[in-house]
């Protein structure tokens, strides 16, 4: 089943128990996947990459929106978004445990030969297109800065 089947199903289960949040949420995912698909018709249509990056870019901007509503006080919002996270993560490929990341990292750090924080650049493209969607950019960052420097 495709993620776009799975989005459809889900979206006519939560019409039909009426829970607005989740019906909005899963609306707002279809709409950024069909302007992406509509995006990538002329070069030849989209890959699951392409919706893992749309996936987790939703993610990246509920983020960014919990930390500004909580600073600014406005906690019922910030709420509203974290719920809007949750069922979003649930379309998102289940996130690496850090020891599983570690392995993944290291395992390129070794095929590349890298030896210091010099090799960080050789380092992170790799790792970052191994681990998408898969683990938090922020985390893998500082695991490989990590593992280069010491």
């Amino acid at each position: 089943m495709t993620l776009m089947e799975k989005i459809a199903i889900d979206l006519k289960t939560a019409l039909k128990s009426g829970d607005k949040l989740r019906l909005e949420t899963i609306r707002t995912i279809r709409a950024a996947l069909l302007e992406k698909q509509v995006e990538k018709r002329p070069t030849g249509g989209m890959t699951p990459d392409d919706e893992t990056s749309v996936l987790i870019s939703a993610a990246k901007k509920r983020r960014e929106s919990i930390d500004i509503f909580r600073q600014a006080g406005r906690n019922d919002l910030a709420d509203q978004e974290e719920k809007e996270l949750i069922i979003i993560q649930e379309y998102l490929p289940k996130p690496l445990e850090q020891d599983e990341i570690e392995i993944i990292i290291k395992k390129i750090i070794t095929d590349v030969a890298a030896i210091s924080a010099k090799d960080f650049g050789k380092v992170m493209p790799l790792v970052m297109k191994e681990l998408k969607g898969k683990a938090d950019g922020k985390i893998v960052q500082e695991t490989v800065k990590k593992l280069l420097c010491g």
